[in-house]
């Protein structure tokens, strides 16, 4: 019989208060992650909001809770924060440019863009590989970030839909094998 020896490693970790914001963020980003554009019915009449995120997240199945975060300075929070309802389409990988167009700011982001509304009047995006329309249920403080958790209403799955994946500042998607 054959007994495996553990011998103790050193830790070699960087203790986040030597690390620059920058490291963090990069260490982050090794996490790939789906691409989502959270939308909602603005104030303003037929105003729509959105923007492209990847800190999106299931909570739980019973009762049907979702999340995302946005940073407590990005221009949308106060629209969202307003609102009652949200929707998440999580983007296919034919919708890489309409990812690189909701990431941007200070942009006419709905010219020209076609989507539907269900329900709660939240832009839905037709090729979507999932969206899910959510009534707020709860927000949280999360340091810098706002954490927004939505009761899904309604949702739509295209399981032949490849998603669109986001690994250390890049768009992309699952290779295959050869």
């Amino acid at each position: 019989m054959v007994h495996a020896v553990s011998q103790a490693r050193q830790h070699r970790g960087v203790p986040l208060r030597e690390a620059d914001p920058q490291q963090f963020r990069s260490a982050l980003g090794c996490f790939a992650t789906g691409v989502t554009i959270v939308t909602a019915k603005g104030l303003g009449e037929g105003e729509y909001i959105g923007i492209t995120v990847n800190s999106f997240a299931s909570v739980s199945l019973d009762p049907p809770l979702v999340l995302f975060s946005l940073g407590k300075r990005n221009f949308s929070l106060k629209h969202f924060l307003s609102t009652r309802h949200f929707a998440v389409n999580v983007l296919s990988k034919t919708q890489q440019e309409l990812g690189a167009r909701f990431a941007r700011s200070a942009f006419d982001k709905w010219s020209g863009v076609e989507f539907e509304l269900w329900q709660y009047d939240c832009p839905i995006f037709p090729g979507s590989a999932a969206a899910f329309e959510c009534t707020i249920h709860h927000t949280y403080q999360g340091g810098d970030h706002v954490i927004l958790v939505g009761h899904v209403e309604h949702m739509l799955c295209d399981p032949a839909a490849e998603p669109l994946l986001f690994l250390r500042g890049r768009y992309g998607t699952f290779g295959t094998d050869a």
